[in-house]
């Protein structure tokens, strides 16, 4: 049975009234190029999206709450700064997921007290509190670099003042679902702060998408069927609710209108206009674009940019 098969209420397979969220890809250029990414970013990565894309962008946000800001790694547009003064100007809330790793760099180390200037949401990829497991989805030196960004974030109230969030990513490191995102957090809290006196707001538990990169690894380890069965066999009708297709459009760097990040890396667009400079209006309820992909969203406690949704 298909994943659109598997939606009993009609209501689910469409998007609410009223959207709250815009997520903006700012690229697929990055400094890293770890193992897990559906966007199979990296260094050698071209796309960038351009100020032309982002005039289009500032248009349409006027109609949401919130910026998700996304790549690659999202600072490495030359016009980020530009974006996140002129979203925060409009008074909406801006999310920047970042991998931190790109802030120890010469070129960006400002960035952290402008986040702090403007009250930016940080979501920091982490996949885990060890240094040999994060390491092994995202590169040698990873961990240490991502602890040292912590630890700056901290000092400017970062994860301890409650205008300054701080969220963690976690993703599993391998063909399985996440486990108890409470649990975790506790886990991840308690580590963190014992070994290095680091503190942050929440922890989002991702399930990885079998796509990009995971995906190409699902294959080639002849894991890819199992996987999808697994995903399927753990299908949870309760995470369907709290879908972020529901409540989000999702921007590539091209300016192609996407129901989220998953599916803007399949290039599997919106019904309707989708491309955000021939939208004059604000993309109200729709019907979602689902692909068995979406199963990856749905299993156990549920995935989302925001962690899970049952």
């Amino acid at each position: 049975m298909s994943f659109a098969e598997r939606i009993k209420n009609p209501e689910l397979k469409r998007t609410v009234s009223e959207l709250n969220t815009l997520q903006v890809n700012l690229g697929r250029l990055c400094n890293l190029s770890c193992k897990h990414c559906h966007m199979e970013a990296g260094p050698n990565r071209t796309e960038i999206m351009s100020r032309e894309i982002m005039e289009h962008v500032l248009r349409v946000l006027k109609n949401f709450k919130i910026l998700d800001i996304t790549g690659g790694a999202p600072e490495m547009n030359i016009n980020f700064k530009y974006l996140v003064s002129e979203a925060v100007k409009l008074g909406v809330h801006v999310i920047v997921r970042s991998n931190l790793v790109i802030l120890t760099e010469p070129d960006y180390e400002d960035f952290l007290k402008f986040y702090a200037a403007n009250k930016i949401e940080v979501a920091a990829s982490l996949p885990y509190y060890t240094e040999r497991d994060c390491d092994r989805q995202r590169g040698v030196g990873v961990f240490k670099k991502v602890i040292a960004v912590l630890k700056r974030l901290n000092a400017l109230g970062y994860g301890r003042d409650d205008d300054l969030i701080l969220d963690l990513v976690y993703n599993p490191g391998g063909a399985y679902l996440p486990p108890d995102q409470t649990e975790l957090e506790r886990e991840y809290k308690s580590r963190l702060k014992s070994e290095y006196d680091i503190d942050f707001t929440r922890l989002f538990a991702i399930a990885n998408n079998p796509i990009g990169r995971f995906g190409e690894f699902l294959r080639r380890s002849g894991n890819f069927e199992r996987y999808m069965q697994r995903l399927q066999a753990a299908f949870n009708p309760a995470a369907l609710e709290g879908m972020m297709c529901r409540y989000q459009l999702s921007v590539a760097w091209d300016g192609s209108l996407y129901d989220c990040d998953f599916n803007q890396a399949i290039d599997l667009k919106v019904n309707g206009v989708n491309n955000i400079k021939d939208l004059g209006y604000k993309l109200e309820c729709r019907d979602i674009a689902f692909g068995e992909h979406c199963y990856a969203c749905t299993a156990g406690a549920g995935s989302s940019c925001g962690g899970a949704t049952a």
